[in-house]
């Protein structure tokens, strides 16, 4: 640290003190409450805290730091910013998995090794106005938190005060004084950075940027000395800051939705003529290449919600892999009527989803699954019913060939690009892609040239040659023409 911030006595936290905080979580309350954490999860600015192996939740909360400078005790409100020696930035972190267990005292959720990061310099309390303190996060350069002291829903004279009530503040205890909305989950390789300032204040006093980089723990927790990590959809949402942002609410469609009208004329359309109709617009990078339907007869038409998988590498699926990784999040919001289009490179040496994948799919809704790799529990997912073309099933679980990445993103898939949104559909022929704009001009077309081609069947197998009939010449395009009704 850049200023020497010595290991408090004591440390004590607000579980919920901003407007915005409390907004976002449909809940204010009307006194403060309180935790404390162990002096032993101080850590300096530019370390490392761990997320421990087995755990997807770690949270961030950039906060404002009070050091006490001067013994409080029974102070009155009026007087406590006066006990107040610095201001700097904290990272109450905290690990959601363990959460539920701690119902409220948080020892084991935010006590860990590195949870409380403070610093690196210290703002001189009696230099700043306590309404005009901000607070601010960065995750890997992006601004998530932004707020001030006057968001607060409590003074930050009033914890002092208020704790004083209870016990004596003493020289160098510090008080986390609550995060504003904005904190989320991390991942590993993931870089926070808080800065805490009073620009307003003269000379615009920071305490610089707090930086801390998650990494990835490989000791799991022993299950025969205590309660293990558990998650469920509550602590998601609170973790990522609300239910839409962990993935738990259905997503809007990601692309164009298809009127029931188009979707019939996309069904009886065969790929092989709707490819043929994109090729006169000039298109011929519409069709996913090696992949075959799951089962013959089984056809598709949706419109495209994307997934990308990047190669294998053992330390990214450590980060990425596990926990609510790209892959879940993609199926758990799937609407319907979408296809998931996988991109795995066509590295089919691995699945790339299996019968859970399949079932949650289909509840969802899906209109099914593309994907460039394998297909695991084969024999099972073709049971579920649900249209699937891939390159065929393979044992292997993701891990061996594949990281799950990123989603609702442009992906290559079957050397197609295809784009969120795009229309897909598939027959026995294989699938295609069809820009949405496109698709109801390519779809009349398509079932225009079908009609043609079945009058022209006719006359074939009422003993007519090719020549002049396959493509029409003019003579045969009137006698086409005259029967038409």
């Amino acid at each position: 640290m850049t200023d020497s911030i010595a290991r408090p006595g004591k440390i004590i936290a607000i579980h919920l003190s901003y407007a915005s905080r409390a907004d976002q979580r449909g809940r204010r309350p009307a006194h403060p409450s309180y935790f404390f954490k162990v002096a032993s999860s101080i850590a300096p600015s530019g370390g490392t805290v761990e997320r421990p192996a087995g755990t997807e939740l770690l949270a961030f909360e950039g906060e404002i730091a009070l050091i006490i400078g001067t013994p409080a005790r029974h102070v009155r409100i009026e007087d406590a910013w006066s006990h107040v020696a610095s201001v700097t930035a904290a990272n109450d972190l905290g690990l959601y998995d363990l959460r539920a267990n701690d119902k409220g005292s948080n020892v084991r959720s935010k006590g860990g090794d590195g949870y409380t990061p403070l610093g690196p310099r210290l703002i001189d309390a009696r230099a700043i106005d306590p309404t005009g303190i901000r607070v601010r996060t960065w995750v890997n350069g992006e601004l998530r938190q932004d707020d001030t002291s006057d968001g607060l829903i409590f003074p930050l004279a009033q914890f002092v005060a208020d704790l004083s009530q209870h016990f004596t503040l003493e020289t160098g205890d510090v008080i986390l004084t609550g995060t504003p909305a904005g904190s989320s989950v991390i991942v590993p390789g993931d870089v926070v950075e808080i800065e805490v300032d009073a620009p307003d204040a003269p000379g615009a006093p920071t305490s610089g940027r707090l930086v801390t980089t998650v990494t990835q723990g490989d000791v799991p927790f022993d299950e025969t000395l205590g309660s293990m990590p558990a998650v469920d959809d509550v602590q998601r949402t609170e973790a990522w800051g609300s239910a839409e942002a962990a993935g738990l609410l259905p997503s809007a469609p990601t692309g164009t939705v298809l009127s029931p009208e188009l979707r019939a004329k996309l069904e009886a359309a065969p790929t092989a003529g709707l490819s043929a109709q994109l090729r006169k617009l000039g298109i011929n990078a519409c069709i996913i290449d090696g992949v075959h339907a799951a089962q013959p007869g089984m056809t598709l038409v949706g419109t495209a919600k994307t997934l990308r998988f990047v190669p294998g590498r053992e330390d990214l699926f450590k980060t990425h892999g596990g926990g609510y990784n790209a892959q879940k999040r993609a199926f758990d919001t799937v609407c319907e009527g979408e296809v998931i289009v996988i991109e795995a490179r066509g590295e089919s040496g691995s699945g790339t989803l299996g019968d859970i994948m399949a079932l949650r799919a289909q509840a969802r809704g899906a209109a099914g699954i593309v994907t460039d790799g394998g297909v695991r529990d084969y024999d099972t997912v073709v049971e579920i019913g649900l249209p699937v073309f891939s390159r065929g099933a393979h044992p292997a679980v993701l891990g061996r060939k594949h990281v799950p990445w990123e989603y609702d993103v442009a992906v290559a898939c079957g050397g197609t690009t295809v784009e969120p949104g795009d229309i897909i559909v598939g027959d026995g022929d294989g699938v295609i892609v069809i820009p949405a704009a496109l698709a109801e001009q390519v779809a009349d077309a398509a079932l225009a040239q079908e009609t043609e081609d079945a009058w022209i069947a006719a006359r074939v197998a009422e003993g007519y040659g090719l020549d002049g009939l396959f493509p029409m010449n003019a003579e045969w395009r009137a006698k086409y023409e005259g029967s038409r009704p």
